[in-house]
């Protein structure tokens, strides 16, 4: 059975750790976008309904939604982690030096989640950048495992694995809109739409492939 995590003093909660508190919550919906599965999968998600030639179905929501399921499965692992890392803080306070403590404890997983997800060159080039823009002291204490150049590389390979889905997803719909294009005008229909005859095809094809379950297993097995 867990530990609980150990209370927190809030006598000992200062202005200064109520600050950083604030721009922690402020910035949780940014973060939880770039260092977590959902960029990619939600890029994915939006290919697919443009690739399949609708404009509102599935909305939005429906997509945000499915995006943020997928993803709190998919970093469950390493929410887990971070929280038992949390727990092992011994006497935690409401201090800036308490919450930094607990920081430290739990971004390593993390980190080792961006470091597997994201490419050694990607990483290099990054930290080579860092190297030039920082001063002399502190470049030379960066390494590839810094945030500062695992997090824009597993963004940049987070958006090029998820465009290389969406093309191999765009192809076959691409195949039904050739096929009815030359159909029609083979017909004398030139005027007739190719997208709206081929829509029916392409979520015909969609559902017997089994289209929802098929991408969705994909996304998750990417990442293990």
């Amino acid at each position: 059975m867990p530990r609980p995590l150990p209370a927190i003093d809030l006598t000992q909660f200062t202005p200064s750790s109520a600050l950083i508190t604030v721009i922690v919550v402020a910035l949780a919906p940014f973060v939880g976008v770039m260092v977590t599965s959902f960029t990619k999968i939600i890029v994915v998600l939006s290919l697919l309904r443009n690739a399949l030639g609708l404009q509102q179905v599935p909305p939005n929501v429906v997509l945000n939604g499915m995006a943020l399921v997928l993803t709190v499965y998919v970093m469950l692992p390493v929410g887990m982690d971070m929280a038992e890392r949390a727990r092992g803080v011994s006497n935690p306070t409401g201090s800036t030096a308490g919450l930094m403590a607990v920081t430290d404890a739990a971004k390593e997983p993390l980190r080792d989640f961006l470091v597997k997800h994201s490419s050694a060159r990607e990483r290099a080039f990054f930290l080579k950048t860092a190297q030039k823009n920082l001063p002399p002291e502190r470049a030379a204490q960066l390494t590839e495992r810094d945030f500062v150049v695992v997090i824009p590389a597993f963004t940049v390979g987070e958006l090029s694995a998820a465009f290389q889905i969406g093309f191999l997803i765009f192809l076959p719909f691409l195949i039904i809109d050739l096929i009815i294009a030359n159909i029609l005008m083979a017909m004398g229909m030139m005027m007739l739409s190719p997208t709206t005859i081929s829509l029916p095809f392409k979520l015909l094809l969609f559902v017997l492939v089994d289209g929802w379950v098929q991408l969705s297993h994909g996304l998750f097995l990417s990442y293990y």
